[in-house]
């Protein structure tokens, strides 16, 4: 396997482009599109590239995997540091997230503070608690505005214009940030530069929709916070601060593998406690896919080391000293001791609780939460009725295996080829009329979508899955691959009603695709691409349709969108002045932000 290029921390690849000429700037993407191709010798954790008869640039990563200081990434030519080599392969490195430099020792740390934190509670201290974050400071009101300068600029400019420079100010502006504690701003900022190179390097996993939804978040945190808006999720939290939770009986639900685009790769492994409080086991690190595949049986950071994660899922733990982040995430503290524990099926324990209420209201009080609804995972019995695309169509099970609800979309939760979700979706899609037991999360781009990521036998049902005993009564979609002899002879499935044509969906068919069309066309083309309806007078008549439409407010925005983006003024002289790009970025933004609302509110009517 070829070896990769390790992440890269933000401020290092800013300051490798601002030490460069202007003359040499504008050879950077050039550079950046030929280095890329170039193969790249490994010795230990060492990266050489040669880049030519008389310039090599060593990359040597530190104990994270990330290259957090200038001094890492080397170039022998003479014109180094200050040369074309260092920073056009310091920008083809992946960024590496903030977050991720600081999680390589933060078990240690949280297993040494919670320790101190238990002392004190014995001793009868109650352990501080923490306060709510002040409003913003007049130095996050400065590094705001000029992080929203810096996404000003890249969404006039569009992904054509967006290269390394822009790209480089953005990641400047996103350190300044992470300086002065807006950790939310930086997090956003980072994700639209990966979005911004997988545009244009025309990535297979690309969606232009995540990229406008990472510009659009950076620009609203950024324009409420350069408000100095008081709300203090705003400012977000640097790393996750694990907290004692004592004595813990957790069990394993499901595995998740995880392919990050900043080349992390590993294994989420879902827990649930007798609460019902949801937990994770993470192992992730760098390696992308290869690692996500090997960390599927890897062994659990966690006890004795007698358990992996794939007989996590199935089984449990007994935790003593355990230490929780505010998502549930275990800490694997020098103080932490874990005991395996013989697994439950989904059908009792806490897992039960998963499947004890009707689809239609799980997914109802996801949707009006304002936080966390992406994250969570809920459980649901289905009827497979068909195939659809690369994925399937089904039907709640409701009382008495009655098929009621509204059709559901199952597509996979990754589509890379070395994970099994696509093609186990396949076999389920190819035997209508199955009973399914689902774990999964919420898709909220589309219509009526799940993502599954574990699947299992319905209780008392005959035709359903017919899984090894030592799976206990669960597939995970991502690892393990589901063969002819997991399912019931085709001659016992039931027969099921399928679809008359295609399903209804009202996201799809609404004349909101003309506002969507318009939003990515401005990321995807930049202010001069928006400026041409305006200059045609709409004739592509987006606005009449969405006025027909009942979207009398959309339709007011699309005006106001295409005429900022064709407004140019002049100066004394008569010349044409540059056109205000933060005026242009507040009218996209109440676009974008008004039809992503518009789209929530039809997602939420589908189900």
């Amino acid at each position: 396997m070829k070896p990769q290029l390790p992440p890269v921390a933000p401020e290092v690849v800013a300051a490798a482009v601002e030490g460069l000429t202007a003359r040499l700037r504008k050879k950077l993407d050039a550079a950046i599109e030929s280095y890329t191709a170039l193969p790249v010798g490994a010795e230990g954790v060492a990266r050489r590239i040669r880049c030519g008869e008389d310039a090599e640039v060593t990359l040597t990563p530190g104990p994270s995997g990330v290259l957090t200081d200038a001094e890492q990434a080397v170039c022998d030519c003479l014109l180094a540091p200050r040369c074309l080599h260092r920073a056009a392969i310091l920008s083809a490195c992946p960024v590496a997230e903030t977050a991720a430099v600081a999680d390589a020792d933060e078990g240690a740390d949280a297993g040494a503070g919670a320790g101190a934190e238990r002392e004190d509670a014995a001793a009868g201290e109650e352990p501080p608690t923490a306060e709510a974050p002040p409003p913003p400071t007049r130095s996050q009101v400065t590094a705001a505005t000029g992080l929203r300068a810096a996404a000003a600029d890249v969404l006039a400019a569009g992904v054509p214009a967006a290269g390394a420079v822009p790209q480089a100010e953005l990641l400047r502006a996103a350190h300044a940030a992470r300086l002065a504690g807006l950790h939310r701003a930086e997090a956003a900022a980072l994700r639209v530069v990966r979005g911004l190179r997988a545009a244009r390097a025309r990535e297979n996993g690309h969606r232009l929709a995540d990229l406008v939804a990472a510009l659009r978040e950076l620009l609203l945190i950024t324009h409420r916070l350069a408000a100095a808006d008081p709300d203090p999720a705003l400012v977000g939290a640097a790393r996750r601060a694990y907290r004692p939770g004592g004595a813990l009986k957790v069990l394993g639900v499901c595995r998740e593998p995880v392919i990050s685009a900043t080349g992390y790769g590993g294994v989420l492994t879902h827990l649930v406690g007798e609460d019902g409080r949801w937990f994770s086991v993470a192992d992730v690190k760098p390696g992308g896919p290869a690692r996500a595949r090997a960390a599927a049986t890897a062994t659990v950071a966690l006890g004795s080391g007698a358990l992996d994660h794939a007989g996590l899922a199935r089984g449990g733990l007994l935790i003593s000293g355990a230490t929780i982040s505010p998502e549930g995430r275990l800490g694997s503290g020098r103080g932490v001791r874990a005991t395996p524990l013989t697994g439950l099926p989904w059908s009792s324990g806490p897992s039960a609780a998963l499947f004890g209420r009707p689809l239609r209201e799980t997914v109802a009080d996801l949707l009006t939460e304002s936080q966390g609804t992406a994250a969570a995972l809920i459980g649901c019995d289905l009827v497979v009725v068909g195939a659809v695309g690369d994925g399937l169509l089904a039907r709640e099970l409701g009382p008495d295996s009655a098929q009621d609800g509204p059709l559901i979309r199952l597509l996979p939760a990754h589509s890379h080829p070395d994970l099994a979700h696509a093609a186990n979706l396949a076999q389920l899609a190819a035997r209508p009329g199955i009973r399914v037991r689902t774990v999964g999360r919420l898709d909220l781009d589309r219509a009526a979508t799940l993502r599954p990521l574990a699947v299992g036998p319905v209780p008392d049902a005959e035709a359903t899955l017919r899984l090894p005993e030592n799976w206990l009564g669960r597939a995970d979609l991502g690892y393990d691959r589901l063969q002819g002899a997991h399912f019931p002879p085709s001659d016992a499935l039931p027969p099921v009603a399928g679809p008359d044509g295609s399903p209804a969906d009202p996201l799809a068919d609404s004349p909101l695709w003309r506002m969507r069309r318009l939003v990515e066309l401005a990321v995807a083309g930049g202010r001069r691409a928006v400026a041409e309806p305006a200059r045609d007078g709409d004739r592509q008549g987006n606005a009449a349709a969405l006025r027909r439409g009942g979207f009398a407010t959309m339709a007011d925005l699309a005006t106001a969108l295409t005429v900022e983006a064709d407004c140019r003024t002049r100066d004394a002289f008569g010349r044409l002045s540059d056109p205000d790009a933060d005026r242009y970025a507040l009218v996209w933004l109440s676009a974008a932000v008004h039809l992503a609302g518009a789209e929530r509110a039809l997602v939420r009517a589908t189900w």
